[in-house]
């Protein structure tokens, strides 16, 4: 069972975000390093006037203590996390990878984008201490 509440939230910006990925994998095609992926999607969503963030830290605490540092390819709009990916498909790591970034920050909405042989995404929800994945395709 879903919650429409869940998949909706951030909808109008998660739509953009996936036009402007199409947009840059049907430009571009694969088999460019992620940076040159990221650096075009950045392009195009700025274009839509999202704020961007490219690199964004991420700690992970424990005890009240940073035990670790990663950084999340871009966040728009200081509410959705992408993590881009250029895999022959994506994994189930890549999809524990986003959940992960998602707990450490607080953030409920993250995209998965692989511009893979195949383009693909995913977009992950984790809100309230309770995990709801909807995978779109």
């Amino acid at each position: 069972m879903s919650d429409n509440k869940t998949e909706l939230l951030h909808s109008k910006e998660t739509e953009i975000i996936i036009a402007a990925f199409y947009k840059v994998y049907n430009t571009l095609g694969f088999g460019f390093l992620e940076k040159v992926y990221e650096n075009s999607l950045c392009n195009e969503l700025q274009k839509s006037n999202l704020s961007v963030i490219k690199q964004y830290p991420i700690n992970v605490y424990y005890d009240d203590q940073v035990v670790g540092e990663y950084f999340a390819d871009l966040l728009i709009d200081k509410k959705i996390i992408v993590e881009i990916k250029t895999a022959k498909s994506l994994c189930q790591e890549n999809e524990y990878q986003l959940i992960n970034y998602l707990k450490a920050t607080g953030i409920e909405v993250g995209l998965l984008l692989n511009f893979g042989e195949k383009a693909e995404f995913r977009r992950k929800i984790f809100t309230n201490d309770v995990y709801k994945s909807v995978d779109i395709r």
